[in-house]
């Protein structure tokens, strides 16, 4: 097919996610053609070397044929399965059992969902289902972080702290709620480890209080706010958050949708503080992206609650043709296998004093304010003034030049509109592909601010 009737039609007919529709109208699309381990090769031929491992999930890289062949027999033998009416399958009762043992020791029970967002949603709904089975109906008010991210469904973006999920759809709604986010580079308090977890205690102290104890449901958090700017709390931040939740007596759900799978180091950043929530969501290297899927972990404490609640009698009406689908179900324990006896999760740690260097390297340029990283999870910020932290004026639209420039030089990673450059490079990446990283975007820096206006943007 050519690449003029491709970009025509997906002009006319096919509509992205997260996008302004006529500003993608104009640009037309970027069709990519095939992959391998961290490089992408595009309808016209030009191979880049993907540094966000698509969208934040391609984690075990392109092109395993592993995970292609378990799919494959899967579909051979077995392309579906009902979760209703009490069927199942055998890769999802397995991939069940693999998680619990995996996970940390509060998560007995799996629900499997399409992805993330669709996970949060499920979240929710299981946690209002808990507190009325308990007899507590009151419960109704959630709270997350400002610059969160918990998914763009019609319940979930409410609690995603950021803006743009908002606007034009009615969220949040009036349950749903945000206190500020552990930023150390823009906090007056600056990077004191101590006094920012203190702080963000305070924050959820104080709102919970101003709810109402007993009208408070759950706090929802990522343990590295990923959307929002690869923000990253200082360590011990999760576990106070996860002891102030106990000490409130409120449910403590914690996202590892971006986080989990090695991309922070360990299997899931939990590990690392030794917490233990409530529930926890799932999705992106559970499968790597080479299927849909994603999961929500229960607590034994909220499944009985539900199971032995007031309306025990009852079905739980919550489900989805697509849960626990034997072929993602297939793929993700292809991955599992992969991150563990492939070795991809100890690679992926072997390297990670490389990336967290070049990161800090960085930090020499002209324009990179701030460097700031946890695993394989980074960010770079772009300023105006590095002294003042200014950020640069939004009219530059540095996001959008970047990203073109950096695709022109081979490499792509994620621009945030506020000047924030995302990065999360797949647990196969090399140190020479970092090599080779770093010096394309130093190159793609001193282009952009060669451009006269951004060039007096920060001066």
């Amino acid at each position: 097919m050519s690449f003029d009737k491709l970009t025509a039609w997906d002009r006319q007919h096919l509509i992205h996610p997260v996008t302004n529709f006529r500003a993608h109208e104009r640009r037309g699309a970027t069709i990519l053609e095939s992959g391998n381990g961290s490089w992408l090769r595009d309808i016209h031929g030009n191979e880049v070397l993907d540094a966000f491992a698509g969208l934040w999930c391609v984690n075990v890289g392109y092109g395993q044929q592993s995970v292609v062949d378990a799919a494959a027999a899967q579909m051979s033998r077995l392309p579906y399965a009902t979760g209703y009416f009490s069927f199942a399958s055998e890769p999802a009762i397995e991939l069940a059992r693999r998680l619990v043992e995996l996970s940390p020791n509060s998560l007995q029970h799996v629900y499997f969902t399409l992805g993330g967002s669709d996970a949060v949603d499920a979240a929710i709904r299981y946690i209002t289902h808990y507190y009325n089975s308990i007899g507590q109906p009151e419960r109704k008010e959630f709270i997350a972080l400002e610059r969160g991210y918990h998914g763009s469904s019609g319940t979930g973006a409410g609690l995603t702290g950021l803006p743009v999920f908002h606007q034009n759809f009615d969220l949040p709604r009036p349950n749903q709620h945000h206190i500020p986010c552990p930023y150390a580079y823009r906090n007056p308090l600056g990077d004191d480890p101590e006094a920012l977890i203190a702080e963000s205690v305070s924050h959820l102290r104080a709102r919970v209080e101003e709810l109402g104890p007993s009208r408070v449901a759950a706090f929802f958090c990522e343990p590295i706010l990923g959307s929002g700017g690869v923000l990253v709390p200082p360590v011990g931040w999760l576990k106070a958050m996860q002891d102030t939740c106990r000490d409130l007596d409120i449910l403590f759900v914690v996202d590892e949708v971006i986080t989990g799978f090695g991309r922070t180091g360990p299997l899931f950043a939990c590990e690392e503080e030794g917490v233990e929530p409530d529930l926890m969501t799932l999705a992106k290297g559970l499968t790597s992206g080479y299927a849909p899927m994603g999961a929500v972990l229960m607590s034994d404490a909220v499944y009985a609650g539900i199971a032995d609640g007031n309306a025990s009698e009852f079905i739980v009406g919550h489900g989805q043709t697509y849960s626990a689908h034997p072929v993602s179900a297939a793929v993700a324990l292809e991955c599992l296998r992969l991150y563990h006896e492939g070795g991809l999760l100890s690679h992926g740690q072997s390297v990670t004093p490389s990336f967290t260097a070049h990161l800090q390297r960085m930090l020499e340029h002209p324009l990179v304010g701030d460097a700031r990283s946890r695993g394989l999870l980074g960010a770079l910020e772009l300023v105006a003034d590095k002294q003042t932290r200014e950020r640069i004026d939004p009219s530059v639209k540095l996001h959008e030049r970047l990203a073109a420039i950096a695709w022109e030089n081979g490499i792509v990673f994620r621009t945030f509109g506020d000047s924030i450059l995302g990065f999360a490079p797949a647990l196969c990446f090399t140190e020479e592909e970092f090599d080779i990283l770093f010096s394309r975007l130093w190159r793609s820096l001193d282009a952009l601010l060669e451009q006269p206006d951004v060039m007096k943007a920060v001066a």
